[in-house]
């Protein structure tokens, strides 16, 4: 069960949530999904709201999820299920496997985007805009070698957390 809290009543560290646990970022409905591990992004404001950015590969599955639905979500589990999730969702692809079932992950439906039951925390994101890491931009020119040999850079989604639920 979960219960709407507003993103300033959060006591986890955010930081310590993306970085650490990971999240997964999950789009889609009732008739497919996919989701995916996360780690790279941020929580703050952007344009007068809540926001949360995640930064997304082109080759991933999930990104075709993203791009044809308005919402996403983020949800955070005990740092506990971080090693079986990410065996799985940061390492196979849905094209592939049913990612949800081989982690033993419950999606709810009842948001804007689906989310899972085993979650603590969960963000419904909605997308404000999109746009991709070019590296003419990269101030710091080790960032282009080392992080994308494959020249494969990711797309970054701005999104407003219009909701924030906490599990009970």
């Amino acid at each position: 069960m979960f219960k709407e809290v507003d993103i300033t009543e959060v006591k986890d560290n955010v930081v310590e949530l993306l970085s650490k646990n990971w999240g997964l970022v999950t789009a889609g409905d009732g008739e497919s999904l996919n989701t995916m591990t996360v780690s790279w992004g941020a929580i703050g404001e952007l344009w007068g709201k809540p926001c949360a950015t995640v930064y997304i590969r082109p080759q991933r599955y999930t990104e075709e999820f993203l791009n044809k639905k308005n919402y996403f979500t983020l949800s955070f589990c005990d740092e506990e299920r971080k090693k079986d999730i990410h065996a799985v969702c940061g390492s196979k692809s849905g094209r592939e496997v049913d990612k949800v079932k081989e982690c033993g992950l419950t999606p709810c439906f009842d948001e804007k985007a689906p989310y899972f039951t085993e979650a603590k925390i969960v963000l419904v994101c909605r997308k404000m805009a999109k746009s991709k890491f070019d590296p003419k931009d990269f101030i710091d020119t080790s960032i282009a070698g080392k992080w994308y040999p494959d020249k494969d850079f990711h797309y970054i989604y701005y999104a407003e957390i219009e909701k924030v639920l906490i599990s009970e």
